[in-house]
């Protein structure tokens, strides 16, 4: 019987989702993060006993026995943790996020949301839509919807659980998905996969894992060729084909209307709530999944409508006639390809620039070029130093190699982060954007404050 739960890394945004489930549940929670976040101190807060130094004396004893204690993990803590290292001698039950999360998706009706990038936006937006209507839903999300304040909602009455499914470490393939959607599969993650082949093979393992009465719901431009069970339903979707797609899109005064058309009814004008285009195939996506278990088109409408978006993910900070200032999570190359290109759509005549970090050596070492062409997209770039996340440097692997590799004749700047908001109070744009998975988002309020200031915006 668990009485007590430990979290070895328990400020990751997915993590956090399980602390909130197990502190609902009446279990003792605690756990060890490097550093101290706005999220750990919200965690402490709400009951979670959580330290910052690798130290076995600052563990409670209550996470001490064995015997009711569950230890949960994410594979980016070192394998040489002093106290993970302690609960796995000792034989505790120790397993990674992932793995609790599968444990759920076997207890509850698994809808889940993986894919290279989209799933945080579409897991949330699936959320939103579920928990908004009668059938209700809980949720561990990638990212703190806006709606909600938080990554995790609970329903005392639903069985559906809606989870962001991660091929980090092929996380994914400990769950059990009633219904999943596969929203891309651009290579990703190399330093854990190799090969593209290998990545590929990954999600069509994860389309074997749905249940025999459950749904596949694949974008109809990936390359993966799934491997479902007899019995599996599967259905493709995009914004201009497959059984589940958008017709009569009107995207104009920072508004998006489309039709949604689908096998079982299509919904006339639905309204995005953040009227970005890529939003309209994630838009699709959650809609789908949402009608596939009985959710009515009015209140998908209204949900999609109230829909107010995803901390980092699109996030506007400033929208003015005289600026536009915005955040986004977007650290693979066709992310930013598409974060870029729902901008310009937006904003077509408009200077668009934008602050990057990037975020791993390995990912830089692996996509420089790809990176490059689609931050050559923009009219400016302020280029900062990689983010190093869980890994050492690779010599020879700097920001510089995209920077070298940028169009010609384009603007384009090397800058630390340091030293990024003086610059940008410098520049000379109508449209910003902060892109990456990094620690430039601790920038961003001195940017927003930066921007008003310079701009009379109170």
């Amino acid at each position: 019987m668990v009485k007590s739960v430990y979290f070895v890394g328990a400020g990751g945004i997915g993590m956090s989702a399980l602390i909130r489930y197990f502190l609902h549940k009446g279990c003792n929670v605690g756990g060890y993060d490097k550093t101290p976040t706005p999220l750990t101190q919200t965690l402490i807060s709400e009951g979670a006993d959580i330290h910052y130094e690798d130290n076995l004396q600052l563990v409670a004893p209550c996470f001490k026995d064995k015997e009711s204690t569950l230890v949960v993990y994410t594979p980016a803590v070192p394998a040489d943790h002093s106290e993970l290292s302690f609960f796995r001698d000792n034989g505790f039950d120790v397993q990674k996020r992932a793995q609790v999360l599968g444990m759920l998706t076997n207890q509850m009706k698994g809808l889940c949301v993986a894919g290279t990038h989209g799933k945080t936006t579409t897991s949330t937006m699936l959320a939103h839509i579920m928990h908004q209507s009668s059938r209700d839903c809980n949720a561990f999300l990638g990212g703190i919807s806006k709606n909600y304040g938080t990554n995790y909602i609970l329903s005392e009455k639903s069985d559906f659980v809606v989870i962001e499914a991660d091929e980090f470490d092929r996380s994914f393939h400990w769950l059990r998905p009633f219904m999943t959607v596969i929203t891309a599969t651009d290579p990703d993650h190399l330093d854990i996969y190799g090969t593209k082949e290998a990545y590929l093979e990954s999600f069509r393992h994860y389309s074997s894992l749905i249940r025999e009465d459950g749904v596949l719901l694949i974008h109809t431009d990936l390359e993966m060729k799934p491997d479902v069970k007899p019995g599996v339903r599967v259905y493709e979707y995009a914004r201009d084909k497959g059984d589940f797609h958008a017709e009569n899109i009107r995207i104009g005064n920072g508004e998006i209307f489309f039709d949604f058309v689908s096998p079982i009814e299509t919904i006339k004008d639905i309204q995005l709530g953040v009227p970005v285009s890529i939003n309209i195939d994630n838009g699709i996506a959650a809609m789908a999944i949402a009608q596939l278990n009985g959710v009515s088109a009015d209140e998908i409408k209204k949900a999609m409508k109230s829909y107010e978006g995803v901390d980092r993910r699109f996030d506007f900070k400033i929208k003015t006639d005289k600026i536009v200032f915005l955040s986004d999570y977007a650290h693979h190359p066709n992310e930013i390809e598409q974060s870029v290109k729902s901008i310009r759509e937006l904003y077509a005549d408009k200077k668009i620039a934008a602050v990057f970090q990037p975020h791993l050596y390995t990912r830089t070492r692996d996509f420089y070029r790809e990176f490059a062409d689609s931050l050559s997209l923009l009219d400016t770039v302020y280029l900062c130093d990689i983010y190093p996340a869980r890994e050492e440097p690779i010599p020879g692997v700097t920001s510089k190699l995209i920077y070298d590799n940028l169009r010609p004749g384009m603007e384009k700047f090397l800058v630390h982060k340091e030293d990024v908001v003086e610059l940008l109070s410098k520049g000379d744009f109508q449209v910003l954007v902060s892109l990456g998975a990094g620690d430039i988002e601790n920038y961003v309020p001195q940017i927003q404050e930066m921007l008003a200031e310079k701009y009379n915006i109170n």
